[in-house]
This record gives structure tokens, C-alpha cells and sequence, in this order.
């Protein structure tokens, strides 16, 4: 049986999974090291994929830009 190459392959360990309602789960990651946190900033319990609900972020104030300059064709949110 043939062998892996030493030293290329990167460690593959035990990390926590924390998602954004604050559960939590074990996983095998290259992510961090042994024991850290990954938290979550989007999940399933919150992405629009995935519960249907979507919601309209205003960065910088673009979404007001655009909602003054076509206001007059009756956008509804």
C-alpha cells in the first residue's frame, strides 16, 4: 500500500462550531488550531437561502440613495 508524503498535508484537528443563535458543534477542520472557536457570522438559521426571508442592508447609504431617486415608481419593500 503506498504511503502518504511526510510533512505536506496540513493538520487536520478538532475545532467548535458556534452558530449565530449560540449552539454549538465538534468538527474536523484545517481551520486554527485544536480546540479553537469558529464562530459564525451567517448560517443556516439566518441566510435567505435558506429561510425565505429577506432583508435590505443599507451600506453607506445606498439603499436610501436609490430609494429617493425612484420613489415615484411605487417600489414596495
Amino acid at each position: 500500500m503506498p504511503t502518504m508524503k511526510k510533512d505536506i498535508h496540513p493538520d487536520y484537528h478538532e475545532i467548535t462550531v458556534e452558530m449565530t443563535d449560540g449552539t454549538t458543534f465538534q468538527t474536523r477542520s484545517t481551520y486554527g488550531s485544536a480546540g479553537d472557536v469558529l464562530k459564525l457570522g451567517i448560517d443556516t438559521k439566518t441566510h435567505p437561502a435558506w429561510t425565505g426571508v429577506h432583508r435590505l442592508v443599507d451600506s453607506g447609504g445606498q439603499l436610501a440613495k436609490f430609494r429617493k431617486r425612484f420613489k415615484d415608481f411605487g417600489l414596495k419593500e
